[in-house]
């Protein structure tokens, strides 16, 4: 990565100081929660507003609003201080009575300690952050109805953040629209993450520690259980699971295509933005959590003393670590280890896992993934500016590559070569070659999909930036600052929405909505290139995929 690209919402950034801005934000977050809290209330004056429902561990309350059920921070697992930090999650203990899931639960720790997030920050790692807490392991649900008998579809989504950041409860991926509009049960979860969710212990900590680098994935796992458990109580279908994510969160879905503990609980798979070719070796991993235990003044033959500490110093060390090895945490530490065990391969090198290769994957990247975190520079580059940054990023490939961009987008500026290049670099290629790798397995269909809706906001220079397809798929663009200005988003969000439904429900994407939708093949490519008109072309991309997989040796 060049110096002049920042780093993209999968990394995690070191936060800012306070500011003024910051601050003013702040308060208008306690005032909206003030103002929730009195929503509440009032709505407890009335018992017909409220639901209930059980679970394997107790009942749950929970709120009706306008026909759709809601349940918020309910436990799928314990608490994981002290002895269960680092440890693969077991169950909440049962309670008696009804339990309220009327507020969100606790967002994993991911702040550093003694200093404020910037609200920059805070829109990276995906908003919707509750009080930070290691009693994290919970999840919510929005459902058209409880114990009707009836059986849905369930979409269990995975939040983005990269593997450092983020919660659950975004409201960006609020379920309720997207529950109402296809008759399905949603569920999003927390979950571990960063030091807490992925620092590989095994090497100094012995058979005990030997999945420390993966309870964070072994975390949703659990909460998959779950589902598989409970979910029929709120009239979902246990059977009719469809994992789903984007950037971070997409990672996540392909890290759990490889995992043999989740094969069997979900049926389709979604990845958006967040193509997980390989993950972190165990001989990187030890690396990084060799230099956590330095930072902590512990010994190799210390490793429970970490068991021991206050999260808050853990936090700083783990920050410090980032900041003195430059981990990038998405091949560097802190995410998901190839252990042997719980992830006994990486998901797609250099081929296909096959572990779940009966599940129908549906994936796809957007135009211009990375103008989403570019700095002001990156707008208004010339040409010099753009070859120092794709030689950065390409080496000796960069004039052949630039080269071939430019005569597949003619007219195009050198700020808009770039964030195609760059964006293809890190998204859009390794997304087209897990669909490639995917099919050659010849089981479960794969459908690819390219974005290239453009936002209008910032006068339309972000084009189609990173997680814009998510206010389409959740039905939520109303609500969304890309979208809710645009009068052609409805028209598109009832086609994206209703295609992701389709596939949740019967693993293929088609509706009548859209053009018809091709299972991918590596001889035609058929991809929907989603736009305010859609269409699906063959190959659409062809002379800047062959540059780049050239480029990223991706054979």
């Amino acid at each position: 990565m060049s110096r002049g690209l920042r780093a993209d919402i999968d990394i995690v950034r070191v936060p800012h100081m306070v500011t003024e801005h910051s601050r003013r934000a702040f308060l208008k977050h306690a005032s909206l929660l003030a103002s929730s809290a009195a929503i509440l209330s009032r709505a407890e004056a009335a018992d017909d507003k409220f639901v209930v429902a059980d679970t394997a561990f107790g009942k749950v309350r929970g709120m009706d609003a306008d026909g759709i059920k809601t349940f918020k921070g309910i436990p799928y697992g314990a608490n994981t201080t002290g002895k269960n930090r680092f440890m693969p999650p077991v169950d909440p203990a049962k309670w008696t009575g009804v339990r309220d899931a009327l507020v969100f639960g606790p967002s994993a720790p991911q702040s550093e300690p003694g200093v404020r997030r910037s609200t920059s920050d805070i829109a990276v790692a995906g908003a919707g952050l509750t009080n930070e807490s290691e009693d994290c392991l919970v999840l919510n649900v929005w459902t058209p109805a409880v114990n009707d008998g009836r059986k849905r579809p369930v979409m269990f989504w995975c939040h983005g953040g990269g593997f450092a950041t983020g919660s659950g409860s975004s409201p960006g991926t609020d379920g309720t629209n997207l529950a109402r509009r296809g008759d399905v049960v949603v569920v999003t979860i927390n979950h571990r993450i960063n030091v807490l969710g992925f620092t590989y212990l095994a090497e100094f900590g012995g058979p005990d520690f030997a999945q420390s680098g993966d309870v964070g994935m072994l975390d949703i796992v659990h909460a998959l259980n779950w589902v598989r458990q409970n979910i029929a109580q709120f009239g979902g279908d246990p059977n009719t699971v469809t994992i789903f994510g984007q950037s971070g969160g997409g990672r996540k879905v392909g890290a759990l295509l490889a995992m043999p503990s989740a094969k069997g609980l979900f049926h389709r798979a979604i990845i958006e933005s967040g193509p997980t070719i390989s993950l972190v070796e165990q001989n990187q991993a030890t690396r990084v959590a060799s230099e956590l235990l330095t930072k902590l003044g512990l010994g190799k033959s210390q490793v429970r003393e970490l068991q021991n500490l206050p999260v808050e110093k853990i936090m700083s060390a783990y920050f410090a670590v980032t900041r003195s090895m430059n981990v990038d945490q998405m091949t560097m530490g802190f995410s998901p280890t190839v252990d042997g065990k719980a992830l006994p391969r990486h998901p797609f090198a250099p081929t296909a896992s096959d572990v779940s290769a009966s599940v129908p994957l549906m994936l796809g990247s957007t135009r211009t993934e990375l103008t989403t975190s570019a700095n002001a520079a990156a707008f208004s580059l010339n040409e010099e500016g753009l070859r120092g940054r794709i030689k950065g990023l390409l080496g000796d490939h960069a004039n052949h590559v630039i080269d071939v961009y430019r005569t597949a987008n003619p007219g195009a500026t050198p700020s808009d070569l770039y964030f195609l290049i760059a964006s293809d670099n890190r998204y859009g290629a390794p997304v087209m070659k897990i669909a490639e790798r995917r099919a050659a397995l010849q089981k479960g269909p794969v459908y690819l999909y390219y974005f290239r809706w453009e936002t209008p906001i910032d006068g339309g220079r972000l084009k189609s930036p990173h997680t814009i397809e998510i206010p389409f798929a959740f039905d939520n663009i109303k609500t969304n600052r890309m979208t809710s200005g645009s009068p052609e988003a409805p028209a598109l969000a009832d086609k994206v929405s209703s295609a992701w439904i389709a596939f949740a429900r019967t693993g293929n994407p088609n509706t009548p909505k859209l053009p018809q939708w091709p299972a991918f093949n590596p001889k035609d490519r058929p991809t929907m290139v989603f736009n305010n008109q859609s269409t699906v072309e063959n190959d659409p991309l062809r002379d800047q995929r062959l540059a780049m997989f050239s480029a990223m040796n991706l054979t």
